[in-house]
């Protein structure tokens, strides 16, 4: 039996990430510290207070949920500083751009999505598995969320197969020596230390797992 994602679902979600940058700030603030400039916590809460602002504007008309994340993608350019905002960005952008105007979305089209995102990201960081970056956390999320969808899996399981994958890609940044970004300028020193980029790139997909996850088979969705 199939789950479609609907808008509202994704605003759930967006706005759960949003609580979630807000309560690790500190988290990401120390782990940035110790391997860059000590911003990425201000900048990324910056943009989810921006998000949560506009999210709330009854003006904001995002009717399917392409134009929803495109609205995400140009708030977090323009409000989140140092490289993440691009990052995220492009990360959202290229998302839309596979919802071909929907308002609902299956784990097939939200797999197709998210490989889209992390395409989009690596483009515009050139950041490859390995480098410790965010990558290191959504490129195997992307991996599993595939696997999931091309078995079959129910939607809360695909998803919770993403966040166990993210999770592990997180904390493998640990061990890395980073390629790219300033602590690519530390060398070996940055080994150690947990990528704040993953970190908050986990988070993405942890809530998308507590929200999107909850999404119900579509046919009982359509007896509401």
């Amino acid at each position: 039996m199939s789950q479609e994602i609907s808008l509202a679902h994704f605003r759930a979600w967006l706005l759960a990430y949003a609580e979630h940058i807000e309560a690790i700030e500190a988290q990401l603030t120390d782990l940035d510290a110790a391997i860059g400039d000590a911003d990425h916590g201000a900048n990324m809460r910056r943009g989810m207070e921006r998000l949560r602002a506009r999210l709330a504007d009854p003006g904001l008309q995002c009717d399917d949920i392409g134009a929803l994340l495109r609205t995400v993608a140009m708030t977090l350019v323009s409000t989140v500083g140092g490289a993440a905002g691009p990052l995220y960005g492009a990360f959202f952008l290229r998302a839309a751009q596979e919802c071909q105007g929907g308002s609902v979305v299956t784990l097939v089209q939200l797999a197709r999505m998210f490989r889209a995102g992390l395409q989009g990201i690596q483009q515009r960081g050139k950041a490859q598995l390995n480098d410790k970056t965010l990558v290191d956390a959504l490129e195997p999320a992307v991996v599993a969320l595939e696997k999931a969808a091309a078995e079959g899996a129910p939607l809360a399981v695909a998803l919770e197969a993403a966040r166990v994958a993210a999770e592990a890609g997180m904390r493998h940044t640990i061990g890395l020596q980073a390629n790219r970004g300033r602590a690519s300028y530390l060398g070996p020193r940055a080994i150690g230390h947990q990528d704040p980029g993953a970190t908050s790139l986990y988070g993405l997909i942890r809530t998308a797992a507590e929200t999107l996850g909850a999404a119900q088979p579509a046919s009982l969705a359509s007896r509401r």
